[in-house]
């Protein structure tokens, strides 16, 4: 077994590639979560234009929206990528190289569908109430998703102590 018996995972005592299938089988439940928003918000977007006041948009609302669908396709294809990685990898061994590319792409999907929640919201305020009101709000909503995305996760890990149990 090439297991560090200090490692994060030592607790568990399990081979790598046990860990490795964890790890894989971890971001796959993440993936799922993801691929819903992602469908959502993208099926959000592509109603809009048959909607009567699509129509009304200004030139600046028009080229804004077209951005949000492109960023909602590419959170699609940065959602779909580690399926797709794993297709053209199932049974070379490489579960390791897997894991860390679809973590990468994880982060990634996190990152463009927080801006795209931020987009679709600044542009309905933008269309709703005004340019001034959208930009506060999607930036307040930005604020707030780094906050839970970025900072909470190393919040609660500087809570922890050396040992890694929870600080009382």
């Amino acid at each position: 077994m090439n297991q560090d018996p200090e490692g994060p995972d030592a607790e568990r005592n399990e081979s790598e590639a046990e860990r490795e299938d964890r790890k894989y089988d971890d971001l796959l439940q993440e993936l799922r979560v993801i691929q819903t928003s992602a469908q959502l918000t993208a099926g959000f977007l592509l109603t809009l234009p048959f909607q009567q006041r699509f129509t009304e948009l200004s030139t600046a609302q028009e080229r804004f929206y077209l951005v949000l669908v492109v960023l909602a396709a590419l959170v699609i294809a940065v959602v779909l990528s580690p399926v797709a990685i794993h297709r053209q990898l199932a049974g070379l061994r490489v579960k390791g190289l897997l894991v860390e590319a679809a973590h990468t792409l994880v982060r990634i999907a996190l990152a463009l569908l927080s801006l795209l929640a931020a987009g679709i919201v600044t542009f309905i305020f933008d269309v709703v109430v005004d340019r001034t009101a959208a930009l506060v709000v999607g930036g307040a909503l930005l604020v707030v998703l780094a906050g839970l995305m970025i900072v909470l996760p190393r919040v609660l890990l500087a809570g922890r102590n050396p040992g890694g149990q929870a600080a009382r």
